[in-house]
């Protein structure tokens, strides 16, 4: 049985990984060739359009508390999401969970519903 090997990068002690990538070749493809390999690929299939559906959007969420006229602070505390979450979430550094990502469409579909219920 042979042992598997751990190899780490760090990019203070060690050089720059040389890309083995043909970006010339890449750049050349049409989209209907870069779908086809993509699609070829079995350790990173392309992802369905339900999973396409379901992904985090930073972008989505600053989107939706800009149309409601709110600030992060005013977000935060009208839908009881703390401030450091909240942030964590705009900016990418962490993804909401299944029950967030499912409150953040409920805020988004009826947000004075939302609002009102968590007033009472």
């Amino acid at each position: 049985m042979s042992e598997e090997r751990i190899v780490r990068y760090d990019p203070k002690r060690d050089r720059k990984p040389e890309s083995r990538t043909d970006w010339d070749r890449v750049r050349a493809m049409s989209d209907d060739e870069v779908e086809a390999a993509a699609a070829a690929d079995p350790d990173n299939p392309p992802l369905s359009e339900a999973q396409l559906a379901d992904v985090f959007r930073p972008a989505d969420l600053r989107e939706l508390r800009r149309s409601l006229g709110l600030s992060q602070a005013q977000f935060s505390r009208r839908y009881g999401i703390p401030m450091a979450t909240l942030q964590d979430w705009e900016q990418a550094r962490r993804v909401p969970d299944t029950v967030s990502r499912n409150y953040l469409r409920v805020i988004r579909r009826d947000p004075e519903a939302v609002a009102k219920a968590l007033a009472s």
